[in-house]
Protein backbone atom coordinates (compact mmCIF):
# COMPACT_ATOMS: atom_id res chain seq x y z
CA UNK A 1 0.00 0.00 0.00
CA UNK A 2 2.96 2.58 0.98
CA UNK A 3 4.59 1.83 -2.34
CA UNK A 4 1.44 1.72 -4.49
CA UNK A 5 0.85 5.73 -2.64
CA UNK A 6 4.54 6.60 -3.22
CA UNK A 7 3.70 5.40 -6.89
CA UNK A 8 1.03 7.64 -7.13
CA UNK A 9 2.58 10.95 -5.38
CA UNK A 10 5.55 10.56 -7.86
CA UNK A 11 3.18 10.50 -10.87
CA UNK A 12 1.54 13.42 -9.52
CA UNK A 13 4.67 14.61 -9.72
CA UNK A 14 5.90 14.15 -13.23
CA UNK A 15 2.16 15.38 -14.19
CA UNK A 16 2.62 18.83 -12.28
CA UNK A 17 6.67 19.46 -13.79
CA UNK A 18 4.73 18.92 -17.36
CA UNK A 19 1.49 20.78 -16.89
CA UNK A 20 3.94 23.68 -15.08
CA UNK A 21 6.26 23.40 -18.15
CA UNK A 22 3.13 24.25 -20.17
CA UNK A 23 2.03 26.88 -17.89
CA UNK A 24 5.31 29.05 -18.78
CA UNK A 25 4.78 28.58 -22.31
CA UNK A 26 1.31 29.90 -22.04
CA UNK A 27 2.08 32.78 -19.41
CA UNK A 28 4.63 34.22 -22.36
CA UNK A 29 1.29 34.97 -24.68
CA UNK A 30 0.23 36.89 -21.58
CA UNK A 31 -3.15 37.62 -22.05
CA UNK A 32 -3.28 37.41 -25.74
CA UNK A 33 -5.55 34.10 -26.05
CA UNK A 34 -8.03 35.57 -23.54
CA UNK A 35 -8.39 38.83 -25.31
CA UNK A 36 -8.77 36.95 -28.99
CA UNK A 37 -11.40 34.97 -27.51
CA UNK A 38 -13.68 38.12 -25.51
CA UNK A 39 -12.86 39.81 -28.91
CA UNK A 40 -14.22 36.61 -31.34
CA UNK A 41 -17.03 36.40 -28.30
CA UNK A 42 -18.02 40.06 -28.38
CA UNK A 43 -18.11 39.77 -32.68
CA UNK A 44 -20.62 36.70 -32.18
CA UNK A 45 -22.63 39.49 -29.99
CA UNK A 46 -22.64 41.84 -32.83
CA UNK A 47 -23.58 40.14 -35.53
CA UNK A 48 -26.66 38.88 -33.66
CA UNK A 49 -28.04 42.02 -32.88
CA UNK A 50 -26.80 42.95 -36.52
CA UNK A 51 -29.54 39.76 -37.11
CA UNK A 52 -32.00 41.01 -34.45
CA UNK A 53 -32.19 44.22 -35.85
CA UNK A 54 -32.67 42.80 -39.76
CA UNK A 55 -35.43 40.90 -38.45
CA UNK A 56 -37.10 43.46 -36.31
CA UNK A 57 -36.34 45.43 -39.99
CA UNK A 58 -38.35 42.84 -41.89
CA UNK A 59 -41.47 42.62 -38.60
CA UNK A 60 -42.07 45.98 -38.90
CA UNK A 61 -42.16 46.06 -42.95
CA UNK A 62 -44.51 42.93 -42.85
CA UNK A 63 -46.69 45.64 -40.00
CA UNK A 64 -46.54 48.31 -42.49
CA UNK A 65 -47.95 45.99 -45.53
CA UNK A 66 -50.48 44.91 -43.08
CA UNK A 67 -51.28 48.30 -42.07
CA UNK A 68 -51.87 49.77 -45.48
CA UNK A 69 -54.37 46.87 -46.23
CA UNK A 70 -56.13 47.81 -43.50
CA UNK A 71 -56.43 51.20 -44.34
CA UNK A 72 -57.73 50.54 -47.98
CA UNK A 73 -60.01 48.25 -46.08
CA UNK A 74 -61.27 50.54 -43.86
CA UNK A 75 -61.62 52.92 -47.50
CA UNK A 76 -63.81 50.72 -48.96
CA UNK A 77 -65.85 50.20 -46.36
CA UNK A 78 -66.08 53.92 -46.02
CA UNK A 79 -67.18 54.02 -49.92
CA UNK A 80 -69.97 51.18 -49.24
CA UNK A 81 -71.27 52.74 -45.88
CA UNK A 82 -71.58 56.20 -47.89
CA UNK A 83 -73.30 54.56 -50.35
CA UNK A 84 -75.57 53.29 -48.43
CA UNK A 85 -76.41 56.48 -46.67
CA UNK A 86 -77.82 57.08 -49.93
CA UNK A 87 -80.89 54.71 -49.28
CA UNK A 88 -81.44 54.64 -45.70
CA UNK A 89 -85.28 55.05 -44.52
CA UNK A 90 -85.25 57.05 -41.68
CA UNK A 91 -82.49 58.52 -39.41
CA UNK A 92 -81.78 55.93 -37.11
CA UNK A 93 -80.14 54.09 -40.25
CA UNK A 94 -78.54 57.35 -40.93
CA UNK A 95 -77.04 57.81 -37.88
CA UNK A 96 -75.91 54.30 -37.26
CA UNK A 97 -74.57 54.29 -40.87
CA UNK A 98 -72.15 57.69 -40.18
CA UNK A 99 -71.12 55.90 -37.17
CA UNK A 100 -69.85 53.36 -38.46
CA UNK A 101 -68.08 55.90 -41.13
CA UNK A 102 -66.55 57.74 -37.95
CA UNK A 103 -65.11 54.33 -36.86
CA UNK A 104 -63.62 53.47 -39.96
CA UNK A 105 -62.15 56.68 -40.54
CA UNK A 106 -60.82 56.68 -37.03
CA UNK A 107 -58.96 53.07 -37.61
CA UNK A 108 -57.79 54.36 -40.92
CA UNK A 109 -56.16 57.27 -39.25
CA UNK A 110 -54.70 55.04 -36.40
CA UNK A 111 -53.15 52.56 -39.07
CA UNK A 112 -51.54 55.43 -41.40
CA UNK A 113 -50.36 56.71 -37.75
CA UNK A 114 -48.73 53.47 -36.67
CA UNK A 115 -47.55 52.51 -40.22
CA UNK A 116 -45.32 56.02 -39.93
CA UNK A 117 -44.12 55.16 -36.48
CA UNK A 118 -42.89 52.08 -37.82
CA UNK A 119 -41.05 53.45 -41.04
CA UNK A 120 -39.31 56.43 -37.95
CA UNK A 121 -38.46 53.24 -36.07
CA UNK A 122 -36.78 51.42 -39.36
CA UNK A 123 -34.85 55.07 -39.81
CA UNK A 124 -33.80 54.22 -36.44
CA UNK A 125 -32.23 50.69 -36.51
CA UNK A 126 -30.79 51.07 -39.88
CA UNK A 127 -28.89 54.05 -37.62
CA UNK A 128 -27.96 51.39 -35.54
CA UNK A 129 -26.61 49.10 -38.23
CA UNK A 130 -24.32 51.65 -39.50
CA UNK A 131 -23.03 52.09 -35.77
CA UNK A 132 -23.20 48.30 -35.14
CA UNK A 133 -21.51 47.54 -38.68
CA UNK A 134 -18.94 50.39 -37.54
CA UNK A 135 -17.40 48.81 -34.60
CA UNK A 136 -17.52 45.15 -35.79
CA UNK A 137 -15.35 46.30 -38.33
CA UNK A 138 -12.71 48.29 -35.56
CA UNK A 139 -13.40 45.05 -33.68
CA UNK A 140 -11.93 43.01 -36.61
CA UNK A 141 -9.09 45.29 -37.49
CA UNK A 142 -7.69 44.80 -33.69
CA UNK A 143 -8.85 40.83 -33.58
CA UNK A 144 -6.99 40.47 -36.55
CA UNK A 145 -3.79 42.17 -35.42
CA UNK A 146 -3.90 40.61 -31.82
CA UNK A 147 -4.33 36.82 -33.64
CA UNK A 148 -1.35 37.68 -35.60
CA UNK A 149 0.53 38.33 -32.67
CA UNK A 150 -0.80 35.09 -30.97
CA UNK A 151 0.35 33.09 -34.27
CA UNK A 152 3.81 34.61 -33.91
CA UNK A 153 4.17 33.82 -30.24
CA UNK A 154 2.56 30.15 -30.95
CA UNK A 155 4.81 28.75 -33.46
CA UNK A 156 7.48 29.81 -31.36
CA UNK A 157 6.89 27.10 -28.98
CA UNK A 158 4.60 24.57 -30.83
CA UNK A 159 6.79 22.00 -31.14
CA UNK A 160 7.64 21.89 -28.09
CA UNK A 161 4.03 22.11 -26.56
CA UNK A 162 3.03 19.59 -28.75
CA UNK A 163 5.57 17.01 -27.10
CA UNK A 164 4.49 18.14 -23.72
CA UNK A 165 1.02 17.62 -24.60
CA UNK A 166 2.25 14.28 -25.35
CA UNK A 167 4.30 13.26 -22.72
CA UNK A 168 0.92 15.04 -20.51
CA UNK A 169 -1.73 12.50 -21.82
CA UNK A 170 0.94 9.98 -21.22
CA UNK A 171 1.69 11.14 -17.89
CA UNK A 172 -2.15 11.35 -17.11
CA UNK A 173 -3.00 7.18 -17.72
CA UNK A 174 -0.91 6.64 -15.02
CA UNK A 175 -3.38 8.56 -12.72
CA UNK A 176 -6.62 6.66 -11.68
CA UNK A 177 -9.37 8.42 -12.98
CA UNK A 178 -10.88 9.93 -9.62
CA UNK A 179 -7.06 11.41 -8.36
CA UNK A 180 -6.54 12.77 -11.99
CA UNK A 181 -10.28 14.91 -11.39
CA UNK A 182 -8.79 16.11 -8.12
CA UNK A 183 -5.74 17.09 -9.65
CA UNK A 184 -7.60 18.83 -12.38
CA UNK A 185 -10.07 20.90 -10.34
CA UNK A 186 -6.78 21.93 -8.49
CA UNK A 187 -5.12 23.07 -11.76
CA UNK A 188 -8.15 25.13 -12.15
CA UNK A 189 -8.45 26.77 -8.84
CA UNK A 190 -4.74 27.74 -8.94
CA UNK A 191 -3.15 31.25 -10.61
CA UNK A 192 0.23 29.38 -11.23
CA UNK A 193 -0.96 25.83 -11.98
CA UNK A 194 0.62 24.10 -9.16
CA UNK A 195 -1.60 21.03 -7.68
CA UNK A 196 0.97 18.82 -6.53
CA UNK A 197 4.30 20.65 -4.40
CA UNK A 198 6.67 19.95 -2.09
CA UNK A 199 7.34 21.40 1.34
CA UNK A 200 10.39 23.54 1.04
CA UNK A 201 12.30 25.29 4.52
CA UNK A 202 9.14 23.56 6.82
CA UNK A 203 6.52 25.29 4.60
CA UNK A 204 4.00 24.68 2.17
CA UNK A 205 5.73 24.73 -1.81
CA UNK A 206 2.50 26.82 -2.95
CA UNK A 207 1.15 29.34 -0.36
CA UNK A 208 4.37 29.07 1.89
CA UNK A 209 2.40 29.04 5.29
CA UNK A 210 4.16 26.85 7.39
CA UNK A 211 3.79 22.92 7.89
CA UNK A 212 3.96 21.27 11.35
CA UNK A 213 6.83 18.86 11.81
CA UNK A 214 4.29 15.81 12.52
CA UNK A 215 2.37 16.76 8.93
CA UNK A 216 5.84 17.05 7.11
CA UNK A 217 6.74 13.37 9.04
CA UNK A 218 3.40 12.12 7.91
CA UNK A 219 4.21 13.46 3.89
CA UNK A 220 7.59 11.52 4.41
CA UNK A 221 6.30 8.32 5.39
CA UNK A 222 4.20 8.52 1.91
CA UNK A 223 1.42 6.11 3.11
CA UNK A 224 -1.07 8.41 2.73
CA UNK A 225 -2.06 11.42 0.35
CA UNK A 226 -2.18 14.85 2.28
CA UNK A 227 -3.59 17.95 1.81
CA UNK A 228 -2.37 21.26 2.31
CA UNK A 229 -4.45 22.53 5.75
CA UNK A 230 -4.38 26.54 4.00
CA UNK A 231 -4.60 26.01 0.04
CA UNK A 232 -5.55 22.45 -0.31
CA UNK A 233 -2.40 21.44 -2.48
CA UNK A 234 -1.24 17.78 -3.10
CA UNK A 235 2.31 18.17 -0.71
CA UNK A 236 3.61 15.13 -2.26
CA UNK A 237 7.10 15.18 -0.58
CA UNK A 238 9.89 17.29 2.04
CA UNK A 239 12.38 18.68 0.78
CA UNK A 240 15.44 18.29 3.22
CA UNK A 241 18.05 21.33 3.50
CA UNK A 242 21.55 20.48 3.91
CA UNK A 243 22.99 22.72 6.37
CA UNK A 244 26.75 23.22 5.64
CA UNK A 245 28.71 23.73 8.66
CA UNK A 246 30.90 26.47 8.97
CA UNK A 247 34.50 25.91 9.37
CA UNK A 248 35.96 26.55 12.93
CA UNK A 249 38.50 29.53 13.25
CA UNK A 250 41.27 28.71 14.56
CA UNK A 251 42.30 30.75 17.81
CA UNK A 252 46.37 31.77 18.16
CA UNK A 253 47.98 30.45 21.35
CA UNK A 254 50.42 32.78 22.96
CA UNK A 255 53.52 30.66 23.81
CA UNK A 256 55.09 32.00 27.20
CA UNK A 257 58.42 30.05 26.15
CA UNK A 258 58.60 32.39 22.94
CA UNK A 259 57.96 35.23 25.07
CA UNK A 260 60.52 34.37 27.85
CA UNK A 261 63.56 33.41 25.13
CA UNK A 262 62.75 36.79 23.62
CA UNK A 263 63.19 38.48 27.28
CA UNK A 264 66.59 36.95 27.60
CA UNK A 265 67.92 38.00 24.47
CA UNK A 266 67.44 41.71 25.28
Amino acid sequence: MEHSIQKKLENLLKLQEIDSKIFEIKKVRGALPEEVQDLEDELVGYNTRLDNFNADIENKNNDIEDLKNKVKEAKKLIKKYKDQQMNVRNNREYDAISKEIELQELDSKIFVKKSGENEVKIEEIKEEIKATKKVIKEKNGILKSKKEDLDVLSEESQEEEKKLDSLKTKASKKIEASLLLSYEKLVERQRNSLAVVKVSRNACGGCFNVVPAQRQAEIKEKKKIILCEYCGRILADVITEVVEEKPKKRTKRKTTTTKKATAKKK
